[in-house]
This record gives structure tokens, C-alpha cells and sequence, in this order.
């Protein structure tokens, strides 16, 4: 039997793939033919990605929360607030670190640096297919559903929600997933046309480390509140998560290794109807990891084209960037996809730096997904510590009523 190639190394293969298209197709043959093939698979593959992820919002966030039946509204919000509270935490701190390290790294490298827009070879032709909805649309139609499913006795809606959700985990799974390393080659061939990427590779190489090492102090923060919440011993539970942590790093999607995440989630004591809600919710909703790299590397991009991301610039695009997270699909790359619109609009992102954004960041994804789906066990004991109490406190009220009617004494 034939030991398939993981993402990872199909990544890499595509990038060095991409790399050498584009050297060879400049120095050597003198001509943009395979790059300007590339560019237009990459025009046709962004857009069907973009059209997906309305899908993907719908098919994994409506079921999650009807799954969990009564109570599905309270603990959807606690589940959404923590996740959107831990993502603004962990870009404030990529910002504090970004501002205070990034100047001097950059300026070391490569100095100034100009955008290589004009040199990007354009595709073809152009396919557009617009998504069905927003992305934002697509959660609050998910957070209705759910909510519905979860308050009516009828399943019929809930089976055929559950057949979409096999729909779109097939899409990701044969369409997506197996693409992904053809639209980085893509990237990097255009990239490498231009004369840019031997450049971009050193200087992001050290910013991979600085994001990596953010990672892991967001992580021990992340079970630090969880552990002083559950009374349960940091270390210990993010020991647990390692293994969720380590199929993230091979599969790059949160929603790929979601049957791990619950597993070593429900190793921690977390009880199985709050670990089937949180987990797969969060699995689409907290992207702490994602929105360090996010943060960090847009502030790279910005200090290479010789702007200086200030507090005032940034903080407000974190904020957005939490929101828009909690619409972003837990697939290789949906993060970035997601943030494309904000880039743009809050940050002035042009075509170039939005490519070379997606480039970067996707090269580097399995890390930041392994810090997602590790949080999401944090989250987990949180809300579960709380769902807890709240059980405890109605047991308490119940057995109170009880002896009271016990005593002859009135129900008020």
C-alpha cells in the first residue's frame, strides 16, 4: 500500500516547485507562459475557495450548536466571547512584539523595500464566481439554524444539515485540501518572476521564529487562565493536547483534526456534551495562532514598503480581524481568505502585497492551526468549569424547592 505525501511536504514541494517555475521561466526560457498559466489557476481557485466558505461556515457551526441541544444559547455565547477575547489578546501581544522587534529586523535585512505589483504577471483570463452570502451572513444564518434545530423536538432539518456538512467535508477533503500546493506554486512562481522572493524568504524566515515563539507564550498564557478556572494543572492539560497539536501541524486544518482535538479535550476531564459543542465551534471561531501570524506578518509586509504600523492602525484592525475570525472556516488557509478584506480596506493593502500575504502566511498555516486547536482545549475547560456551576446551582434551587414543598411550605 502506497504511504500518501502529508500537506505539509506538499506545501513545501509546491513552493520550491513555484520557486524554480519562475527562475527558470525568467532566467532561462525568457518567457511568462507557465506563470501566467499558474496565475490564472490561482484567479479560478481563489474564487471557488471564496464562493466554499459561506458553505463551510454553515456546514460545521449549525450542527455544532444543535448538537448540544437545551442551553445551546447560553453557552454559545460564553463559547463566542472567550474566543473572540482570546483573539484580540493574542494580536495586541503579536502587535507589542511585532512593533518592538520587526522595525530593526527588517531595516537589517533588506532596508526599504518596493512592491513588486507592477511586475506580477496577470492570469489569462478571469473566472468570477461570487459567494452565495458574506461570510457574516453565513455565521448568523449557522448561529439561527442551530439555535432553531436546538429549540424545535423535529430532526428532519437537523439530518439534512448533517448530510450538508458531509458535503462540504468532501469538498475540503477532495477539492481544497489537494489544490492548495498548485495555488502556492502559483504564488511563488509569480513571486519569483517578479525578483522578489529571495528577499521576502530571508526576511520572513526570522519573522517565522519570532511568530513561533509568540505562539508558545500565547499557549502557556491560554492554559494558565484555564488552569487557575478549572482548578486543574496547566501543564498537565497542555500536555494532553499535544497529540491535537501535532495532527494539526500535519493536516493544517482545524476541521481535519477535530476528532483528535475532542479526544484529548475529553482527557482533560472535559465532559462529552460540552467538548462536542465547544470544539467543533471553536474549530471555526478562535484562531488565536492565525491572528498572531495575521497580525505580525501584515506589520512586516507594511514596514517593507516603508510604512510604520502604528497602535492606532493596528489595534482597530485586530478588533475587526476577531470578528471576522469567528467567520473564518477551519481549512488550510481560511484565515487569511477571510482577512483578504480587511487587509485591504483597513490596512491599504494592494493585488501584491494581498498574494504575498497569502503566500507567507500559508506556508507556515500547520503552526498556527496547531495553536488554534490547542487553545480551543482551553476554551473547553473554561466553559466547562462554567457549564458546571451553572448545573450545580439549578441541582441546588431544584432540591432547595424540594424540601421546601417536603415542609408544607408554599411554592413561590
Amino acid at each position: 500500500m502506497k504511504k500518501k505525501i502529508g500537506l505539509l511536504p506538499r506545501l513545501l514541494i509546491g513552493l520550491l516547485s513555484g520557486i524554480l517555475i519562475g527562475y527558470l521561466s525568467k532566467e532561462l526560457f525568457h518567457l511568462d507562459f507557465f506563470v501566467r498559466l499558474l496565475a490564472t489557476f490561482n484567479g479560478i481557485f481563489g474564487n471557488i475557495l471564496s464562493y466554499v466558505i459561506p458553505f463551510i461556515i454553515i456546514g460545521f457551526v449549525a450542527p455544532g450548536i444543535a448538537e448540544l441541544g437545551k442551553g445551546a444559547g447560553r453557552l454559545l455565547g460564553i463559547t463566542t466571547l472567550l474566543a473572540y477575547l482570546s483573539t484580540i489578546i493574542a494580536g495586541t501581544f503579536a502587535y507589542t512584539v511585532g512593533n518592538g522587534i520587526l522595525p530593526r529586523l527588517i531595516n537589517a535585512a533588506s532596508g526599504n523595500a518596493k512592491n513588486p505589483e507592477e511586475a506580477l504577471v496577470k492570469g489569462f483570463f478571469q473566472v468570477d464566481i461570487p459567494p452565495i452570502m458574506g461570510v457574516m451572513t453565513a455565521l448568523i444564518t449557522a448561529f439561527l439554524l442551530g439555535l432553531g434545530m436546538a429549540a424545535i423536538k423535529n430532526k428532519t432539518l437537523y439530518a439534512a444539515v448533517k448530510d450538508f456538512q458531509e458535503i462540504v467535508e468532501l469538498v475540503i477533503q477532495k477539492v481544497i485540501i489537494p489544490l492548495l500546493p498548485f495555488h502556492i506554486a502559483g504564488i511563488f512562481a509569480n513571486m519569483t518572476y517578479a525578483g522578489e522572493v529571495v528577499r521576502i524568504m530571508q526576511v520572513f524566515g526570522s519573522i517565522f521564529v519570532i511568530i513561533i515563539l509568540s505562539h508558545i507564550v500565547i499557549l502557556l498564557f491560554q492554559y494558565t487562565v484555564a488552569g487557575a478556572v478549572s482548578g486543574k494543572n496547566p501543564f498537565q492539560a497542555l500536555k494532553n493536547m499535544i497529540p491535537a497539536y501535532l495532527t494539526a501541524i500535519g493536516t493544517q486544518s482545524s476541521a481535519a483534526t477535530i476528532p483528535v482535538t475532542l479526544r484529548s479535550a475529553k482527557k482533560n476531564g472535559i465532559s462529552d456534551e460540552v467538548a462536542d459543542f465547544v470544539i467543533p465551534l471553536c474549530a471555526t471561531i478562535h484562531l488565536s495562532g492565525s491572528t498572531i501570524t495575521l497580525t505580525m506578518a501584515s506589520m512586516a509586509v507594511m514596514f517593507m514598503a516603508g510604512h510604520v504600523p502604528n497602535f492606532g492602525l493596528m489595534f482597530p484592525f485586530i478588533l475587526m480581524l476577531g470578528v471576522t475570525m469567528v467567520a473564518a472556516p477551519g481549512v488550510p488557509g481560511g484565515a487569511v481568505m477571510a482577512a483578504l478584506g480587511l487587509l485591504q480596506s483597513m490596512l491599504g493593502f494592494n493585488e501584491a502585497q494581498l498574494s504575498l500575504m497569502i503566500a507567507l502566511y500559508l506556508t507556515q498555516d500547520s503552526f498556527g492551526t496547531a495553536v488554534n486547536v490547542t487553545g480551543d482545549g482551553a476554551i473547553a475547560l473554561i466553559v466547562d468549569k462554567l457549564a458546571k456551576r451553572s448545573t450545580k446551582k439549578v441541582a441546588t434551587a431544584q432540591e432547595n424547592i424540594a424540601g421546601g414543598e417536603e415542609k408544607g411550605c408554599p411554592n413561590i
